[in-house]
Order: structure tokens, then sequence, then C-alpha cells
């Protein structure tokens, strides 16, 4: 089905009007963001993103609906997984809890752009090259089994080939300068370490863009759904990454259902790629909920506290600005004062 220029145009100007409302009411000053906070906007791009669904489903019809959503419920469920890493990368940098959405924010705005080009070039792929749908689900498979293996591994920021190509290549600040990416000192131009943030951010989202655009292309091949299920995602992500960041540790196993998702989507692909639609996109749906669904309920179960147990406080190995030098630091907010 091809979808109408004024869908596409509604839909980005939609989120444009959002993007700014964000930044320039909402935020317009650096601030730590609370956990209610974050639910309730967590909670309305959800709700939003329902919203949009039942409109699919209405001018677009069923089968398009049911694609939104089961590909809204895999790109939700593998941008947990981003989560895990933007604590790592945080807390790594030790970037106070009030410059973390505004560096979010951006990371996103250019996740967006990313992802765009991304689906564009794997739309035009497929319809011209079909049996490239075959490749996709094969690494698809790949990356599951690959995620399955490494379920504990956490990727080494300290000896990060892009962290360390950035800094030799650029001047950087030895603190953060508030919000700013970029100062001029003696008539140079500096980077700061929230830049460098930004550029780790970045570079895992397209990593992760690599796994996550595939997968969603094995529910749908319609541009239009696959970007729109991308963005509902991403928008939510910040809200997400503030409500969750403390307790994500808890969800040990979502890792374990992830890697299955993606072997089950990548069976879709090539199953489907061979013999024609084999498994309709419901099965799949269906297949993703309980997976993620059953993944989270056991790691909530497995990871419960028992009465009088203390809150475990995980410690961090930190790069801290200005210093050049490793520190063990606790808890994220004892570095808000920055």
């Amino acid at each position: 089905m091809q979808t109408s220029i004024w869908f596409w145009l509604g839909f980005i100007g939609f989120v444009l009007i959002l993007l700014a409302f964000d930044l320039g009411v909402l935020h317009r000053k650096p601030k730590a963001i609370s956990v209610r906070e974050a639910l309730l906007t967590s909670l309305f791009y959800v709700v939003l993103a329902g919203i949009f669904n039942a409109g699919v489903f209405v001018f677009m019809g069923e089968r398009a609906g049911f694609e939104f959503l089961t590909g809204y419920l895999i790109e939700k469920s593998l941008s947990l997984d981003n989560i895990f890493v933007f604590v790592l990368i945080f807390t790594h940098f030790a970037v106070p809890p009030r410059l973390q959405h505004g560096v979010l924010f951006w990371g996103v705005f250019g996740a967006l752009i990313m992802r765009a080009l991304l689906i564009f070039a794997g739309a035009a792929l497929i319809s011209s090259v079909h049996w490239i749908v075959l490749v996709f689900g094969a690494f698809l498979i790949f990356t599951g089994i690959k995620m399955l293996l490494s379920v504990n591994a956490e990727p080494d920021l300290g000896n990060n080939r892009i962290i360390r190509f950035a800094r030799k290549k650029l001047r950087v600040t030895d603190d953060f300068e508030g919000t700013r990416f970029f100062v001029r000192k003696d008539g140079l131009l500096w980077v700061t370490p929230l830049f460098l943030v930004l550029i780790v951010i970045e570079f895992t989202d397209l990593v992760f863009a690599l796994d996550s655009i595939p997968a969603i292309f094995a529910v749908t091949s319609d541009p239009f759904i696959v970007f729109s299920a991308n963005v509902f995602a991403i928008l939510g992500l910040r809200a997400l990454y503030f409500a969750l960041a403390g307790v994500i540790h808890r969800f040990h196993y979502l890792k374990y259902g992830l890697s299955l998702v993606l072997c089950v989507v990548g069976v879709k692909m090539i199953v489907n790629g061979i013999w024609g639609e084999v498994i309709p996109t419901e099965i799949a749906l269906a297949v993703t909920a309980a997976l993620i669904g059953g993944s989270i309920g056991l790691s909530l179960v497995k990871t419960r506290l028992r009465p009088g147990e203390p809150v475990p406080v995980p410690l961090f190995t930190g790069w801290v600005p200005g210093s050049g030098q490793k520190r063990v630091a606790a808890m994220d907010k004892k570095t808000g004062g920055n």
C-alpha cells in the first residue's frame, strides 16, 4: 500500500511540534527529571502511540494496524536494551542528572534522522532485491544468538575506540560547561565532555538500529509503518530511561527475551521470504508479547527484595572530568551539583 504524502507530512510535522514543545517549553532549563515526571511522560507517549495505532486501523486497515502494533512492541522492547547502555555511559562520564535530559534530547533527534535514512535505504533495497530479506533474517538470528551468549557482558567504555579517537582529534575541556557542547577559549573552539557523551550515544543508537530496523522489516515492508513505529518507540525512550534507570539492574532476564525475539522475527523473515505469508503478523505479535512480558515478569520475581533486606546500591567506575583518572563513585545523585 502506497502511503499518501499527506500522511508523511502530517506525521513529520506533528513530531517536530512535539520536539519543539519538549525543548522550548517543558525543558527550557536543565533539571533533574523525577521518576514521577518520567513515568507520566512515558505513559503519555504510550497512550499517544495507542491513539496513533487506532488511527492506522481506521485509515490504513486492519493489516497495517497489526503491523504497527507488532513493530512498535518490538522497537519498544529493543529500546529497553539502550537503557542499560545509557546508564553505563552516564556513569562512566559522571554526567550530572540535570544535564542528562538535554544530551538525550539531541541524541534522540540525531537517532530519528539516522533511522529515517536507514529505513528508506532498507525499503529501497528490499523492493529492488527481494532475496535481501533472507540476509536480514539470517543477520537477526545471528544477532539474537550473539546477544544470548553475551548477556552478562558490558561495553568497555574506558577503551572505547570512538572516545579515544575523539579525545585525540578534538580539544576537550576538563569539565562540563553547563548544557553546552562547544565553548570558545582563547579564540579556539573546544568541545565539552558532554559532546563526547553525545557522540557515544549516537554511535550506540546506530549499532542498535542495525538490529532493530531489520527486525521491524520482518513485520512489514511499508516504510511509513516502520518509520512511525520507530519514532514512537524512540520518543518515549528518554522518559523511559529516567523512569527505569534506578531499577534497570532488576531486568536481568530481559536480554534473554530480546535475543529470542530477534531470533523469532529472523525466522519469520526467512520463512515468509521463501514461502510467502506462512507466519502471520498476529502470531509474531503474540510471541513477542509473551517473550518480553515473560522475561520482565521473571526478572522482577527473581530479583524482588525479601522483607528487611537493604536496597542494593551499585557502585560504578566513572571517568571524572578534569581528573583524567578513574574513581569509584556512589549513586548518580551525588554528582548532581555540577
